[in-house]
């Protein structure tokens, strides 16, 4: 199948996953070494299908701390098959990632969101013969998790959460709350509401998603990286967040599933208007995933997910988190490296791995394209 002919195409191909509940990982460290870590048991027998071809040095990378958890089974299974080399993964954010892609600064960049046509542009600055393409490797859900004393399952629906996080409502026994929770007992007390303090492409792809399923609540530019609504608590990165919901009581946060197992944290599950409310779980964010159509062209593999889903089961707030590298034009001496991990983490082996970390992998028919094309990066 030639790469033009992936316009359009459905990733219908992700329903057939079988994806494993999440295991609950210690956490560790900063948000460059935190949430799930990677498991031990299972890296001899991941690295040995692993080609080293020609890796060698270090390899920097930096971006989405949504893929943190990911990156550190791919690194740490990575560098036990290939002698001599070192990944150095910052979580920093999607927003600084892209930043330092397009200085030159490292080989490639993580993001949850594919780069804007000014970041492409910018891009070529850096490849020269070539361009920043966008490469989907990871997927999952975005769980809004929250810390509320007595409250075992919390049911919110897009234009309660915009409003929540917008500041509009302010306790926990609202009524809009209370109407989607009947029989709960909500304390009247203020929500604490946390948002990320850096670049995110979390913190954009939230936004996709109630600019798309509550446009009359959330009236914010849905393709800002940065927190736009007025009002509520400040944290720095996926963990930050997580960490600040864990310790406060009456707390509410966006983060990735991972986060949310990792640290034991309660999840919403969201009133999607079908007929069951829909749990933060990797099978149903597959189910939105599935919806997802290429919207990239030749090398480049952007995504445009459905947001508004109200298909049974599917969970609509959800990332895919893309390896940005350049198609042409990549460093002489990083891009072994480059190529091998990259072919590491989109192979059958490698994204077998993400589920244990509460993560989606890519439907069958996304990954064998990529797996094209990253042989191809030159």
């Amino acid at each position: 199948m030639k790469l033009s002919r992936m316009n359009g195409l459905r990733a219908s191909a992700i329903g057939a996953l079988v994806v494993s509940g999440a295991l609950v990982l210690s956490a560790c460290g900063s948000d460059n070494n935190s949430g799930a870590t990677p498991n031990g048991d299972k890296t001899s027998a991941a690295a040995s299908n692993i080609k080293c071809e020609g890796a060698k040095g270090q390899l920097l990378a930096a971006g989405s701390s949504a893929q943190k958890n990911a990156m550190d089974l791919w690194v740490k299974n990575f560098q036990a098959a290939c002698d001599g080399v070192e990944v150095n993964y910052q979580a920093i954010g999607s927003g600084g990632g892209i930043t330092k892609f397009n200085q030159g600064q490292v080989a490639f960049a993580g993001s949850d969101s594919a780069l804007k046509e000014e970041e492409v542009a910018e891009s070529a600055k850096i490849c020269k013969t070539g361009k920043g393409v966008n490469l989907p490797m990871v997927g999952g859900p975005i769980a809004i998790g929250y810390k509320l004393d007595g409250v075992d399952n919390l049911v919110l629906d897009a234009p309660t959460i915009a409003k929540i996080f917008n500041t509009d409502i302010k306790k926990w026994n609202d009524p809009a709350i209370a109407k989607l929770n009947p029989g709960v007992k909500l304390p009247d007390s203020n929500i604490q509401a946390f948002h990320r303090s850096d670049e995110s492409g979390t913190t954009q792809n939230l936004g996709k998603y109630l600019s798309t399923a509550a446009p009359a609540e959330w009236k914010h530019d849905p393709k800002s990286k940065s927190w736009p609504a007025p009002g509520g608590q400040a944290a720095n990165g996926s963990s930050g967040v997580a960490t600040a919901v864990k310790d406060a009581e009456g707390s509410i946060g966006y983060f990735e599933l991972s986060y949310a197992t990792a640290n034991k944290i309660s999840t919403v599950s969201v009133n999607t208007g079908a007929a069951a409310p829909v749990a933060a779980t990797t099978e149903n964010a597959s189910k939105a995933i599935a919806a997802a159509k290429v919207k990239g062209t030749g090398s480049d593999m952007a995504l445009s997910l459905d947001y508004a889903t109200k298909a049974e089961g599917a969970y609509p707030l959800v990332l895919v988190t893309y390896q940005i590298a350049c198609d042409k034009g990549n460093k002489a001496e990083t891009l072994p490296t480059l190529k091998a991990f990259l072919n590491y983490a989109i192979s059958e082996d490698g994204q077998k791995v993400l589920s244990d970390a509460g993560y989606a992998p890519m439907p069958a028919e996304i990954a064998t394209k990529v797996r094209e094309i990253v042989p191809t990066l030159s």
